[in-house]
């Protein structure tokens, strides 16, 4: 692999002071080998994989969805497996009538610090079943997070990675993207060398000119409209055309997941649902081209503002390599119609392409490239 150089400060080997001292610790003395892995902390789905520090294997890969169970109180013995206590990912979602369920993340960002640490202490075992690892992880965060997303990181990573290093999630979909194998071959556009990567999760859309060195703030832009807001804009329109059709927010994700388009409408689109018990009928076409929409009405201004900020000497190459990413590029015709617009509007001869079906995975991928990359200080020690 191409080795990359990430031109970040070098950080702080201490842990952050406000950590609580109550937090597991594990003696360094323990450790029996190093693991590292690359993190993708999504706001609906997390992506996990993870390797020895040499070579290019990756010895675990996991997509699970970011969500804790906690059992409610007086479930009967026996309802869930083994009377776990807590549950994560599908098994969470399997058992919802069982669970309380709980979001660790929102907006890419950590907003439920308990559950994060548990769904963290989750991954790691997954990782590390028998928790003698040192873990070394590398995190991708939302574009421009701030000092107190990154902190909150930190705080609940203590005690169960050993050692942090955070990344501009864009960045990682660039180097997760890149196909090393083919990178000293004259015609490829190697994504890390230039390109511009609109990454669209649940919580951020995320975008990042990519250009061979690690981002700055002037490189990135994060909406705080992505694939959630999506969800609630159907679920509004839903309740307003068919009143008390009581599906639930995770049914429309589903129904925006199977039928989500942008573009001109395409009615008919009718949809079978059960409402009530029973089955019903339901046009989707125009609900679900209005809130789609919105979403490339939100991300094409800060689109071209990145095109407007690259160089003169660089743009037009940039222009052929426009890669939309993460779960909104599953969103059908997102590419053409990004496209089109920019083309409508002057650009010259723009390329926007899909990242491909792999997407969940690339910025984890990207990630644990990261890590096998990355110089000693620029890890942040979090051992307790």
């Amino acid at each position: 692999m191409t080795p990359v150089t990430l031109d970040k400060p070098s950080v702080s080997t201490s842990p952050t002071a406000s950590i609580p001292a109550s937090m597991p610790s594990r003696s360094p003395a323990a450790k029996t080998k190093t693991v590292l892995v690359g993190f993708d902390l999504g706001t609906n789905k997390s992506c996990v994989l993870a390797g020895p520090v040499t070579g290019t294997d990756i010895v675990v890969s996991k997509v699970v969805p970011s969500v804790v169970g906690y059992v409610k109180d007086g479930i009967v013995d026996g309802i869930i497996a083994g009377n776990a206590q807590i549950l994560f990912g599908e098994d969470a979602v399997r058992n919802m009538l069982h669970v309380r369920l709980v979001a660790p993340v929102s907006q890419g960002v950590i907003c439920e610090p308990a559950a994060a640490r548990d769904f963290l202490q989750h991954l790691r075992t997954l990782v590390d079943p028998t928790g003698q690892a040192e873990i070394r992880a590398v995190i991708g965060m939302p574009a421009n997070a701030g000092t107190q997303a990154r902190d909150d990181i930190r705080r609940c990573a203590y005690g169960i990675f050993d050692r942090v290093l955070m990344i501009p999630e864009p960045f990682l979909a660039a180097l997760g993207y890149r196909d090393d194998s083919r990178v000293s071959q004259p015609n490829y556009l190697d994504p890390v060398v230039n390109s511009l990567f609109i990454d669209i999760g649940g919580g951020t859309s995320d975008l990042c000119l990519v250009q061979g060195y690690f981002p700055t703030s002037n490189d990135q832009i994060s909406i705080p409209f992505a694939g959630d807001a999506i969800d609630e804009l159907l679920h509004n329109e839903l309740d307003r055309v068919y009143p008390n059709n009581g599906l639930s927010r995770h049914k429309v994700r589903e129904l925006k997941e199977a039928h989500a388009y942008v573009g001109p409408s395409r009615k008919p689109l009718d949809v079978k649902v059960i409402m009530g018990g029973k089955a019903h009928t339901i046009e989707l076409g125009d609900t679900i081209a209005r809130a789609c929409n919105t979403l490339i009405d939100r991300i094409y201004p800060a689109l071209t503002t990145l095109i407007e900020r690259a160089s003169s000497d660089s743009v037009l190459a940039l222009l052929q390599n426009i890669i939309v990413t993460g779960g909104g590029s599953q969103i059908k015709g997102i590419d053409a119609v990004l496209q089109k617009k920019l083309t409508d509007d002057g650009f010259e001869s723009p390329k926007v392409k899909l990242a491909g079906q792999d997407f969940k995975r690339y910025v984890a991928m990207g990630a644990l490239k990261a890590a096998r990359s990355a110089r000693e200080n620029q890890w942040q020690v979090l051992l307790g």
